[in-house]
């Protein structure tokens, strides 16, 4: 970082940063808890000599250093290349219409009070309206450290149980919802998007914002042809914020593409059959005949169901984090006792 014209190219030079920034946060941690080691120390002579049995200051101390450790434990599970990125979250109605679309608008409302809970930024980046109520579709990002890294759990088909509000019969119905998660990609990343294999659609706005937002073709809609993916902005008054904001999010989408391709030819190599997660039923959130929400990876379950829509999630992500680094270790173990075979 110290030669010349190293900040003349910051985009070229973001990885680095981004590491730099990374182990810098790591070792303030690792600093942090070599002081709460000699604090200690010191607490155990003390207690050794039965003047701090009952030291109210005692139990603030144990209280921070075990919050500290499960942070610390937390971020070790968070070393995946693209964990400390932002993330691009859609959320997409499923079959079922009103009740559907309804259950889309809850678990948006889910999340932005998890990412204001957690102190991340979120923006929402397209929104798609149902006819009645609810929401058929809906992209935003989540600005903050390891927002990704957190959120990835959370891809997947979402299933809702409960008394229908809109049924006047007051029958039982359930709904699903799928969540994808991107990883955003900055500019030092690599991806080709070509002229030729975009197609780029321009319509009106159709949710609120204004006569201009609603009165203008600001709307736009790109479709990568070679992968058939599909990206739309609508949430800024300008056509070419709107063209920024979705080719960002096609590059995400793409960038992610590309990823789950070399994990899938990594798993063949490995031998390893590993869960299909991308358009699997993770989790259900059931609201009658009893409360409960329950993880199907992980077995991990709630009662306080409630909380969960609230954006009390981090027991699911927390579970999930720890389940993939068991079975990383695992998969590992395997690849070393086949190579040894060998």
């Amino acid at each position: 970082m110290e030669k010349p014209g190293f900040w003349d190219d910051p985009a070229a030079n973001a990885p680095l940063l981004q590491r730099r920034r990374a182990l810098e946060r790591r070792l303030a941690t690792l600093q942090k808890l070599r002081a709460d080691a000699g604090e200690l120390d010191a607490w155990s002579e003390l207690l050794a000599e039965g003047e701090a049995a009952a030291d109210s200051d005692l139990e603030s101390f144990l209280d921070r250093l075990e919050h500290d450790l499960e942070k610390l434990e937390l971020t070790v599970k968070l070393a995946g290349p693209d964990d400390d990125k932002n993330a691009i979250v859609a959320i997409h109605s499923g079959a079922g219409g009103t009740e559907s679309q309804d259950w889309a608008d809850m678990l948006l409302r889910m999340y932005l009070r998890w990412g204001e809970r957690s102190g991340y930024v979120v923006e929402l980046l397209d929104r798609l309206d149902g006819e009645e109520a609810g929401i058929k579709s809906v992209t935003f990002s989540v600005t903050g450290e390891y927002a990704y890294g957190y959120l990835k759990s959370e891809a997947g088909v979402h299933r809702l149980v409960r008394i229908s509000p809109f049924d006047a019969q007051s029958r039982r119905h359930t709904s699903f919802a799928s969540v994808d998660v991107y990883p955003e990609v900055d500019d030092a990343v690599q991806i080709d998007v070509v002229d030729k294999d975009l197609r780029v659609d321009t319509f009106r706005s159709s949710g609120a914002g204004g006569q201009h937002v609603n009165k203008t073709e600001s709307a736009v809609r790109l479709t990568h042809l070679p992968t058939g993916i599909v990206v739309s902005c609508q949430n800024e008054r300008s056509q070419t914020k709107n063209r920024a904001t979705a080719m960002k999010i096609l590059r995400s989408r793409l960038y992610d593409l590309e990823m789950q391709k070399r994990a899938d030819v990594q798993a063949v190599r490995e031998g390893e059959k590993r869960e299909i997660a991308w358009g699997s039923q993770i989790r259900s959130y059931v609201l009658h005949p009893y409360r409960m929400v329950k993880d199907h990876r992980t077995g991990t379950e709630v009662g306080d169901a409630d909380s969960v829509l609230d954006g009390a999630i981090d027991p699911f992500i927390e579970a999930w984090l720890k389940h993939q680094m068991v079975n990383q270790q695992q998969g590992e173990a395997a690849a070393a006792r086949a190579a040894r075979a060998s």
